[in-house]
């Protein structure tokens, strides 16, 4: 493990419910995210996967509970955030897209750090042209560089790979894992091989009322093949869970 990997900020909830009105989404959920790791969660519909990564990232209130960092500090100001969709402005360039945080703060963008990006996922010929000229890969592949472009310690990611197709969401993913290996990263997913590939650990947050698995183990080191023989086997064992809990 490598210095960068040791010192980046982990994640620390602490007894964090979250109720609408009559209705408990969960209550006192703790866990703890340890810095440099990769981690997913999955879960059913309705579990509250998506309340709880906004709290995290400071864009919801929780009715109790805590989220800091390891350091003890807070989360917010120290994530990347990237969601289902890309979300990438289509009147911008791919390389004014990936730039957008600095442009939105009135900073004058880091061209040569955009630059080494767009080469890292792929796209160093493509910064120029507008996100309709780009197939459903790239443009997600935009959306990691422009993620990483704000170099910030902990990524959330709420299943931001779940509308490509099956081989260029593999691709997609493998790429992830290699350019997020110094990041806290929380992924939330519904795919138990997406889970099992990416994954230094996994968390299954159950529903009615909502409690939190960590029991679940991961063999070898991500990003595992997609033929893996002890893949293979999480997976299966991961979706069992995962249909025990939906019951």
């Amino acid at each position: 493990m490598t210095s960068s990997v040791i010192h980046r900020p982990g994640i620390v909830v602490h007894d964090l419910t979250l109720r609408f009105g009559s209705r408990m989404i969960f209550e006192r959920l703790n866990f703890t995210i340890k810095g440099g790791t990769f981690v997913t969660m999955l879960g059913a519909s309705g579990a509250g996967k998506t309340s709880l990564l906004k709290i995290i990232a400071g864009l919801a209130t929780a009715t109790a509970g805590t989220v800091l960092a390891s350091d003890g500090l807070p989360v917010p100001g120290r994530i990347a955030y990237m969601g289902q969709q890309d979300l990438l402005y289509p009147w911008l360039t791919v390389r004014e897209n990936i730039t957008l945080g600095p442009r939105l703060r009135g900073e004058k963008p880091d061209r040569a750090w955009a630059e080494h990006l767009l080469e890292r996922v792929g796209l160093s010929g493509h910064g120029n042209v507008r996100p309709a000229a780009l197939s459903g890969g790239m443009r997600q592949r935009a959306a990691i560089a422009r993620t990483l472009y704000e170099r910030q310690p902990i990524v959330l990611m709420d299943e931001p790979f779940s509308a490509l197709d099956a081989i260029t969401r593999a691709t997609i993913q493998t790429l992830a894992a290699e350019l997020l290996v110094d990041h806290t990263v929380l992924l939330i997913t519904h795919d138990p091989m997406e889970a099992c590939r990416l994954s230094h650990r996994l968390l299954v947050l159950s529903p009615h009322p909502a409690g939190l698995d960590d029991s679940h183990p991961v063999a070898g080191l991500p990003p595992r093949a997609p033929d893996d023989a002890n893949l293979l086997q999480s997976q299966a064992e991961l979706l069992q869970q995962l249909m025990r809990a939906a019951r």
